[in-house]
């Protein structure tokens, strides 16, 4: 990502192993926060309290509004940031701890009832007993609710070839730009045929269909901007027209998102 600043990078723990199957992080973070990019040898499971998370890797960005999370597998290079402040709860899964998920980076719905697993989970000791205890059985019944947990569409594939790669960054990082992709193509030295037709191989959508799936609105909506500004700093010209588009790709308006802020 540009223009990240420096004394808003977070540490990234130092653990060579998990001191337990599943370890919990909780962290405040200030708007701007971010880590470098890095792997690790267990799951992450990224949650946002409050706040809008983005993950990104070379497949893609996924972000979580309140109230998801983005599962992220092993040894996956990612980087973690946040537009606007945000709660967040971490969890580390050790590999045998959920050998059941497929190994892709998704969003997740956290229910009510996962919701309050992983809130108790975050207060035990990192070092809980493990065997047959209350512990231990919370640990089992959190780890049967992360399996059940729905997928939402909260992500962008990432294209790989190094011209679309920084038209893309760009616009996660300045949603509301008004750049065409006639514009780019000048900026980047190539046709604006040339472009779309390498944008759809890259992505499987097109410039307009990927520039609309809105995402980077999500963070000016949680930072409490009003619909309509939210609809301006994507570049739609009505209020009306953007809750259409947004409540086509996520199934419901940004109100009822965010109801929960």
């Amino acid at each position: 990502m540009n223009g990240q600043h420096p004394d808003l990078q977070r540490a990234i723990p130092a653990l060579d192993d998990l001191p337990r199957p599943v370890y919990a992080r909780a962290e405040s973070l200030w708007a701007g926060s971010w880590t470098g990019r890095h792997h690790h040898a267990w799951v992450q499971l990224s949650y946002a309290i409050s706040g809008v998370l983005g993950v990104h890797t070379a497949e893609g960005s996924f972000f979580a509004p309140p109230q998801r999370a983005i599962w992220i597998p092993a040894h996956l290079e990612h980087q973690v940031v946040t537009s606007g402040r945000a709660e967040m709860r971490s969890l580390y899964l050790g590999a045998e701890a959920c050998a059941w998920a497929p190994p892709r980076c998704r969003v997740l719905e956290v229910t009510p009832l996962a919701r309050e697993l992983v809130k108790a989970f975050c207060e035990l000791p990192v070092d809980y007993p493990q065997g047959d205890s209350p512990e231990q059985r919370l640990v089992s019944v959190l780890l049967d609710q992360l399996r059940t947990l729905p997928e939402v569409a909260f992500s962008l594939p990432m294209p790989r070839e190094p011209r679309l790669l920084q038209l893309c960054q760009a616009l996660i990082d300045q949603p509301g730009a008004s750049l065409t992709l006639g514009d780019w193509a000048q900026r980047l030295g190539t046709s604006e045929k040339t472009l779309s037709r390498l944008f759809q191989r890259e992505t499987g959508m097109s410039f307009r269909l990927w520039r609309q799936r809105l995402l980077g609105s999500l963070g000016v909506l949680e930072e409490g901007a009003s619909v309509t500004a939210a609809a301006l700093d994507c570049g739609y010209d009505s209020t009306s027209a953007y809750i259409a588009a947004f409540k086509g790709l996520f199934g419901f308006t940004p109100g009822e998102l965010f109801k929960q802020r």
